[in-house]
Order: C-alpha cells, then structure tokens, then sequence
C-alpha cells in the first residue's frame, strides 16, 4: 500500500492512445473545397514564389458567411457541425434573440476545440523581418497539431502527423514569408503543402468563424477551471452571428458579445460532480467583468486581453448533461437587451 503522502498519478491525456484522427487529414477536403471553389465563396487564391496557397477571406476579397462556415469547419480539424439559421420565429424575454444564429456542434469535443480550433499558436515579426510593418496573429486550425508549440498539446496528449496541414490567421493583411518559414519549419512542411487563410475579425468570413467558437470558449473555460478535459464528451452550442463591424476594436466586441451575451452550449459529460460545477461555474456571468460590451471592457483596460477576468470568457448560457445519472443542470442567461442595444441602428 502506498504511504499517505505519495504523489497521485498523473491523469492521463484525454486524447492518448489508438485510434485518435488527423485533424489535418480529415480538413483536407474541406480545404481543397475552399481552393477550388474561391470565386463562389467571394476568396482570392494565391501562391508563394515557392507554391505555399494563400487564402484571402476577407483582407481585399468580399468573403462571405459560405465561407466562414466552411472556414470554421476546417479550423475544427474536419470534426465539427457549423451551420447558420434564421431564428425569426424564435424569442428570448419576449424578443428575438437576433435574425441568424451560427449552431455547431462535435462529438470530438476536445480535439476539434482544442487541438485544432482554439486560436493559441503565436506568430509575430518585428518590422526589421518584414521589411515593412510589424505583423502579428493568433494562428487556430490543424496545423497547430503539427507545431505543437503550445504546452497545451502535452496535456491533450495529441500529435497530429500529416503531409499537408492549414492555418487560420485572424488578421488584416496577407502574412510575409517570415512568418510563413517559421509555420512550414515548425509543422515540418514542405512550402507546396501548407494553406494559410486569412480572415479579418471585421471581415464576413472573420465574424462566422470567430463566433463559431461558442463551443470552444466552453472548452477552454473548462480547461482554466481544471476540469479533466477527459469528462467532456459531445459538445453543442449556439450564438447570434451579428453583421461585420467597420473596424477591428468593434468587430471585436461583436463577436466576443455574441458569445459572451449570446452563447449557449449544451455539453455532455461523464459524471454528475463535474456537470454541477460546469452549470455554476463556467457562465460569463461569474466574471467581475461581466454586464458591459466586450469593446468598452477591452479599452477601459487599455486594450489590454491580460488585465481582463479571465472568467468572462465563456458563453452565456450553458446546459451541462451527466452520462451518469442522465441529469441536467443549468447555469446562466442570455442577455438579449444589451446586444439589440449595441447593434441595432439608432432612432
């Protein structure tokens, strides 16, 4: 018997052991979908002096919410549902809650959330590298499972080995070949197997796949409160797609309002403690921050993400089922006056 004070085993990773997809490989299709098709999906298609594709979805090309949802599809790695709704006929406090509403849904949650869709890979250059201006984005979507330069990866127990991989960029102009070195040497890519898409936040394209990351801001919330990402096992949400916003700070606060005012999500997991305390815990609404639009938040802490409750981030509502007992607990509300506020037109 061990003694009292041994150190308990560590909890394995959610998605060690045989059996578990490529991401990349199964995003293929959807990609080159998304190539071929550009013209109907309102992208530019282009290539680097050494043949890496370049997707605009939003920078000079219109984009569109056809190709948002099939951006966002491939940012889950090819294991997620993404559609858009009318909700007209839909009311929330005696209200619609918004005209179109972005519905997705994975039975991998942990995978298609976090070791593909979550925006968490880095990519910076200094003015000097570009030989302009200085270029930053948060890179989501297959490839990051080929880097695997975030400490995330090593809890999720993932590696993803595939011989093309593609990357969602959230930024406002074409990414310069620095950054494209630094993504082909970290993925192990030769230059013809890589795709970047680019998809502004104020974009159409932009606003799609950012706000279908409703499920995945309720997997990386579960994560921060240190819940075994092993329990989660369906995921399923939705969030009101609002119109694209004239500039970044706006398009910002839009899209983190629908989610964080508008969001609800259903997830399933295994045991009846873990869904109890996801019903009390994970809502936006446990955050001190919570009750003002996401732009006035960001600049009343000088655009500064890191002084901001890391709690805010989440959805707005969330039903939490147990495999255990088939119980269901609820926890939070959606705040439907404070969105029709900021993004309904003025009298």
């Amino acid at each position: 018997m061990p003694s009292s004070n041994a150190t308990p085993d560590a909890p394995e990773p959610p998605l060690a052991g045989a059996g578990v997809p490529s991401v990349n490989a199964l995003s293929e299709r959807l990609v080159k979908r998304l190539v071929d098709d550009a013209a109907r999906f309102g992208a530019v298609v282009s290539h680097t002096e050494n043949g890496t594709v370049l997707v605009d979805a939003g920078v000079v090309a219109p984009g569109s919410v056809a190709a948002g949802v099939l951006i966002a599809r491939i940012c889950m790695g090819g294991l997620g549902h993404v559609t858009v709704r009318e909700s007209l006929g839909e009311s929330v406090e005696a209200q619609p809650l918004w005209p179109s509403m972005i519905e997705v849904r994975t039975s991998w949650p942990v995978l298609a959330c976090l070791g593909s869709q979550y925006a968490g890979w880095s990519l910076a250059a200094t003015k000097e590298q570009t030989g302009g201006k200085k270029f930053f984005s948060l890179g989501s979507g297959p490839a990051r499972a080929l880097a695997v330069k975030e400490p995330l990866f090593a809890e999720l127990g993932y590696r993803d080995r595939h011989e093309r991989g593609v990357l969602v960029l959230e930024v406002d102009r074409l990414p310069p070949q620095v950054v494209i070195d630094k993504v082909l040497h970290d993925c192990g890519l030769a230059p013809e197997q890589l795709t970047l898409v680019t998809t502004p936040t104020h974009s159409v394209a932009g606003t799609v796949q950012v706000v279908a990351r409703v499920v995945e801001v309720a997997l990386h919330k579960t994560h921060v409160l240190g819940v075994p990402l092993a329990e989660v096992v369906e995921g399923g949400g939705s969030a009101p797609l609002p119109p694209p916003a004239p500039d970044g700070i706006q398009a910002m606060g839009r899209t983190n309002d629908a989610i964080l005012y508008g969001g609800r999500v259903h997830l399933t997991v295994k045991h009846d403690a873990v869904a109890r305390q996801l019903a009390a815990e994970l809502p936006a609404s446990t955050s001190r921050d919570y009750g003002r639009p996401f732009a006035d938040i960001f600049t009343s802490f000088n655009y500064d993400f890191y002084q901001i409750d890391p709690a805010l981030f989440a959805p707005a509502e969330v039903w939490v089922s147990s495999l255990e007992s088939g119980a269901t607990w609820h926890g939070g509300r959606v705040e439907a006056a404070l969105l029709h506020e900021q993004w309904n037109g003025k009298p």
